[in-house]
């Protein structure tokens, strides 16, 4: 049986190595299959201190570095010779957020995140991935460092 091409991947990133790899195998098959590549990276809301979420500049602050960080990923993937790449910032529960809003609203027919994310208490209690690879209607890549 042949590999299937797909035709529009969705990475999920944060700066934990195993999100890393995943962008980097998702640039790898994005180029094979010439899909197209949704970016994305999840602002954990849930992650802030009462007063880190009172503090209006702080929660921008760490909009606006995410929002930075995000389109050096773009500027990656365009570098590397990827044709269309959207990159996109979402709040909320990462696993839940990509599964029941950015999968229907991007319509991808692969997800690739890592194994393991850098921030919150998810990583320790429970895997985002594993929620995602259970839940998204779409087939889902696994990346371990």
């Amino acid at each position: 049986m042949a590999a299937k091409d797909y035709q529009k991947i969705l990475v999920g990133v944060d700066d934990s190595a195993d999100a890393l790899a995943a962008f980097r195998y998702a640039i790898h098959r994005a180029l094979a299959d010439d899909a197209a590549l949704v970016i994305t990276s999840i602002l954990e809301s849930d992650d802030y201190s009462v007063f880190e979420a009172m503090d209006k500049d702080y929660v921008h602050g760490e909009a606006e570095a995410l929002e930075q960080h995000i389109q050096d990923y773009r500027r990656l993937a365009l570098k590397a010779g990827i044709k269309s790449v959207t990159a996109v910032i979402a709040e909320g529960d990462p696993g839940e957020t990509i599964v029941k809003t950015l999968i229907p609203k991007y319509q991808p027919d692969l997800l690739i995140v890592g194994a393991e994310a850098k921030k919150g208490i998810k990583r320790h209690f429970g895997s985002q991935a594993a929620y995602m690879a259970k839940y998204a209607p779409i087939s889902v890549l696994v990346v371990r460092e």
